[in-house]
Order: C-alpha cells, then structure tokens, then sequence
C-alpha cells in the first residue's frame, strides 16, 4: 500500500514536470492594420512586425493570374495571432495562422461578389472589423462573419 502511493506521487511528480511552459494571457493583436506594397516579385514585407510572405500564390487564387504582383496588401493580426489578408478588387479575406516558416490558410471568408473597393482593417477585440468604403462594418473572427457583424 505504501508503495502504491510513493508510485503515484512519483507519476503525478513526473507529469506535472513534464507539462510546457505556459504564459497567459497573450494578446498577438496589432493595434491597426499595416498598408503594404508588395514588390514585383510579389514579396510583401513589414518591418516593424518582421512579417514577410509571396503573395503572388493568394493573387493566383483570387484572379487566376499572378503576373502583377505590385498591389497594395492590407494586413491586419488578431489577439489569437491569425492574419487577416486582403487587397483593393479581391473578393474574399484570408485568414492564416503560422507554420514552420509559412503562413498556412486557416479560412478564405467571402465578402463581395464584386470585388472590395476600399477594404480597411481595423482591431475590434476579439473581432477584426473590415470596412469597404461607404458600406455596413463586418465584423470576422478566423471562422467567417460573426453574427450581427454585417
């Protein structure tokens, strides 16, 4: 019987040892959204977040065609640490969530039929708020349009 308790005391010992570091709260969220020019080679780069991706093969899935790359990129991070994507005419926002040395597509959230004419991003913890010029805010999470956002 006492043996039995020393071993359990030992596991219990062993595996809370063994758990990860863990600090929480944590709040990845940028306060606004940064406006980027992507070169022609379609690389996108932020400095002050040291960010960089190709955005060529997200063009390609939103036109089909990737050889102008030079667009302006509207990037935007949330409090979970998903980046929100988008350009001037392209129909949808990207999510992405990070990888081994990747942003990897967690969600592509449709917007406009026709294409957005002024997209904007801006920090409405938990939520990232989209504006498209004149029209209604849209609210998003990394799921899609949360309920009373449009």
């Amino acid at each position: 019987m006492k043996f039995a308790s020393i071993a359990i005391v030992l596991l219990l010992v062993t595996i809370t040892g063994c758990s990860p570091l863990s600090l929480k709260p944590a709040d990845f969220g940028w306060p606004v959204e940064s406006v980027l020019k992507a070169d022609s080679k379609g690389m996108v780069q932020e400095n002050r977040y040291q960010l960089s991706f190709n955005i060529r093969p997200m063009i390609f899935a939103e036109t089909g065609d990737s050889t102008n790359a030079s667009i302006i990129v509207r990037v935007i991070r949330d409090r979970a640490g998903y980046y929100f994507i988008t350009a001037q005419g392209f129909k949808h926002v990207y999510v992405f969530g990070t990888g081994d040395g990747a942003l990897t597509l967690e969600s592509k959230i449709m917007i406009s039929e026709t294409g957005l004419n002024a997209p904007a991003f801006n920090a409405r913890p938990p939520h990232v708020q989209l504006l498209n010029g004149s029209g209604r805010p849209v609210l998003l999470s990394k799921s899609g349009i949360q309920e009373g956002g449009e």
